[in-house]
């Protein structure tokens, strides 16, 4: 149910109340949900896996073709995603400084990880349907930081001392 809630809230995103929302979600939830959203991106690239039938691995018995896939596909993807989630986090704590707004690394990752999920779910319908181009990745950073700049400035400003 929660993970239902952080979806429907994350749709809703910059909203003011979806912020907050998801702000109070705790973090242990937000990487459980990562880990869905990253193995429903992953479900074009198992469909071609499991239907391939030539190539590398074509001939694996369909156990050994899952064993594959989640090593060598599922485990790299998760790695690489949450490591630049921390770095793009990172960077954006610098300007949330810059916009003075008292943001730590934690929220922005955990906002950052709640903007991606719009993209993700475009990329997998259009991926099980089209071949998808890498200039879709470019897009979609665009969209999750002008996301997350918006969210950034609905948090309220430092007060002066």
């Amino acid at each position: 149910m929660i993970f239902w809630q952080t979806f429907l809230y994350s749709v809703q995103l910059p909203t003011k109340n979806a912020v907050f929302k998801l702000n109070r979600i705790p973090m242990d939830i937000t990487v459980f949900y990562m880990f869905f959203m990253l193995f429903i991106i992953s479900i074009p690239s198992l469909i071609n896996q499991l239907t391939r039938s030539s190539g590398l691995g074509s001939d694996m018995n369909i156990v050994f073709k899952l064993i594959y896939f989640f090593i060598f596909n599922y485990l790299p993807l998760t790695i690489i995603v949450f490591l630049l989630i921390t770095f793009v986090a990172y960077l954006f704590t610098w300007i949330a400084k810059v916009m003075q707004r008292k943001l730590k690394l934690q929220i922005i990752w955990k906002m950052i990880a709640y903007t991606t999920t719009i993209p993700f779910i475009i990329y997998t319908v259009v991926a099980l349907l089209f071949q998808v181009n890498d200039t879709y990745l470019l897009l979609s950073a665009f969209f999750s930081s002008a996301l997350l700049i918006r969210i950034i400035s609905i948090y309220p400003k430092r007060r002066s001392k």
